[in-house]
């Protein structure tokens, strides 16, 4: 079974490369045409520097991919999860404090390995194409605020979670769905005011008349926005953005200061309408909904693997710790849902077309989005021409170009 499994696996990793390759292959070929409705705003040298971009960007990310899954290859078939386990047993008789040792550990190596690729790809590739504003200091910085943030919260996590296995054995796999599911509650609730002002600035609008179209625009939805805030995004990248964020009534919109002074007033409108959209088609609710029950399955069928007793034989282990299960479990789950990776994404850029459609509707003016998003395209360097069949399986937006056209034809719609 062990070679079936690693056999399944490498299948699986050789799919999904020759997907990179094939996406990076067909910018090659096309990446050179200006797609119909961009003439005007990308010109060919803008188009040279966007593939450009895009095959850096790819060619780094397939190397960290290979030596991320080199070394998950060796830990799962090579013994070394065998060995490590152990170890980490040999350190302490805790089963809390075993499992704490266990995840933490393999969290800090998996951080070590990404820290030259995020180096490489912040100070050469962001810097090469004039998208990185970042010192090192800063960089360093965001760094070890993450990796604190990331340690407090996985120590809580695994501690509760093992605690709930210790103390009902027979139902953990409810309480533990139960309490993961409050705890992302809470953080949505508390990152607004606890986590992001760690990393950003925020203060209100500044641009002149922003704040007041972007009310009237949440009233015309029937939406209550506690705040309409401007991040100093522009201290880290060039990149721009905007977003929600919170839940209830903490809910506050966050527009990045690069994105002001890139877009008109009616283009940044319209991009918030987008967002609104994703409220008021309640696709954020049944997204959480989908992850809840994704959940909730997953937390049953890892109490029912680890209470079989043969996980750690599907790898060659005579022995596996309850937390050396639960990877072994968590590994099975991830060549299960490889296949729904597209319908997944299939479904994500289904929302996608809904929410510009409403915010098409919302301002009346579909052109301001289209324009918006050819803009964001130009300034963030977007791939212009991805593989048909990338698309389908990673993109959970539809291509740019695919939604600059449907919005074009709701304009030349309305005008006809």
């Amino acid at each position: 079974m062990t070679i079936t499994l690693a056999v399944l696996y490498l299948m699986i990793l050789v799919v999904g490369y020759w997907l990179r390759i094939l996406n990076l292959r067909h910018l090659k070929k096309y990446g050179s045409g200006v797609p119909k409705g961009f003439e005007s705003v990308i010109d060919s040298e803008t188009l040279r520097r966007s593939a450009s971009y895009t095959l850096d960007l790819g060619r780094t990310g397939l190397a960290e991919s290979l030596l991320a899954n080199l070394a998950g290859f060796i830990f799962l078939f090579g013994a070394g999860i065998g060995l490590y386990d152990r170890w980490v047993g040999s350190l302490t008789g805790s089963f809390v404090g075993a499992g704490i040792i266990f995840f933490l550990l393999l969290a800090t190596a998996e951080a070590l390995l990404d820290v030259p690729f995020s180096l490489y790809r912040t100070f050469c590739i962001e810097a090469r194409y004039g998208f990185n504003t970042m010192t090192l200091r800063l960089w360093f910085t965001d760094v070890c605020k993450s990796a604190a943030i990331a340690t407090v919260l996985l120590v809580l996590v695994t501690a509760g979670g093992l605690a709930l296995v210790c103390v009902s054995p027979s139902m953990w796999w409810f309480w533990v769905w139960i309490f993961f599911a409050i705890l992302a509650l809470v953080l949505m609730y508390l990152s607004p005011y606890v986590i992001e002002p760690l990393f950003f600035t925020f203060k209100p609008v500044s641009v002149a008349g922003l704040e007041e179209e972007i009310r009237l625009l949440m009233g015309r939805a029937g939406l209550a926005v506690s705040k309409v805030m401007e991040v100093d995004a522009s201290r880290r990248s060039t990149h721009s953005n905007a977003y929600f964020t919170g839940i209830g009534r903490v809910k506050r919109i966050v527009l990045y200061d690069t994105l002001l002074h890139q877009m008109t007033h009616g283009e940044v409108v319209a991009v918030l309408a987008h967002e609104v959209g994703h409220w008021k088609r309640r696709h954020i609710l049944k997204r959480l909904i989908t992850t809840e029950l994704t959940a909730l399955i997953a937390c049953y069928l890892a109490f029912r693997l680890t209470g079989w007793g043969g996980l750690g034989h599907l790898l060659g282990l005579e022995r596996a710790s309850f937390t050396a299960q639960l990877v072994i479990a968590a590994f099975l789950g991830s060549l299960a849902a490889f296949p729904l990776t597209p319908l997944s994404h299939w479904l994500s850029r289904r929302h996608e077309r809904e929410a510009d459609r409403f915010a098409a509707a919302l301002t009346g003016n579909p052109e301001a989005l289209a324009s918006a998003l050819v803009k964001l395209s130009r300034e963030n360097l977007a791939n212009l021409h991805p593989h048909p069949f990338y698309a389908a399986f990673h993109y959970s937006h539809p291509p740019v170009v695919e939604r600059v056209a449907m919005l074009r034809g709701m304009e030349t719609g309305r005008a006809g």
